[in-house]
């Protein structure tokens, strides 16, 4: 009879322990900026085909998994940025309403993008960045996405 008693009070007693816990994991107000600036420099520095910028902004060794019609392509983000040469096109990729989550020296970045060739819309889908703070630095550790069709919209 007294286990029955005592397991609410327990069960209370484990949620106001974990409660520091759950705040900590909550989404980051103070702290986006700080998160969204290597991705966003990250892009820029795409956008301009310049590898070492983007090389500044991760982790070399983290992975990319681009997933194509239901497929993984892995890679170690320094090999993805290997392969961003110089071209004709224009290349800029855009992330809106980015979901951030922070907890002490690791982040997620959840993000619908779009990317554009010379300006216009060539394929859409969404961005999921890892990322970790190293010596007080936000770096890309990892980015998975997807990838549609989307030059209609």
């Amino acid at each position: 009879m007294h286990s029955v008693r005592f397991r609410p009070v327990m069960l209370s007693l484990a949620l106001l322990a974990a409660a520091p816990v759950l705040a900590a994991a909550s989404p980051s107000v103070e702290g986006d900026g700080a998160v969204l600036a290597p991705i966003q420099a990250f892009f820029t520095a795409m956008s301009h085909y310049d590898q070492a910028g983007m090389r500044a902004q991760v982790l070399p060794a983290g992975m990319a998994t681009l997933m194509r019609d239901g497929k993984p392509d892995q890679l170690a983000l320094g090999d993805f940025i290997g392969h961003v040469k110089p071209g004709k096109a224009q290349i800029e990729e855009r992330i809106h309403d980015p979901l951030v989550h922070v907890d002490d020296n690791i982040a997620v970045v959840w993000a619908p993008y779009v990317f554009l060739l010379d300006g216009k819309p060539h394929h859409c889908g969404t961005d999921v960045f890892n990322l970790a703070r190293v010596d007080g630095r936000w770096l890309i550790s990892g980015v998975a996405d997807n990838s549609r069709d989307c030059a209609a919209k």
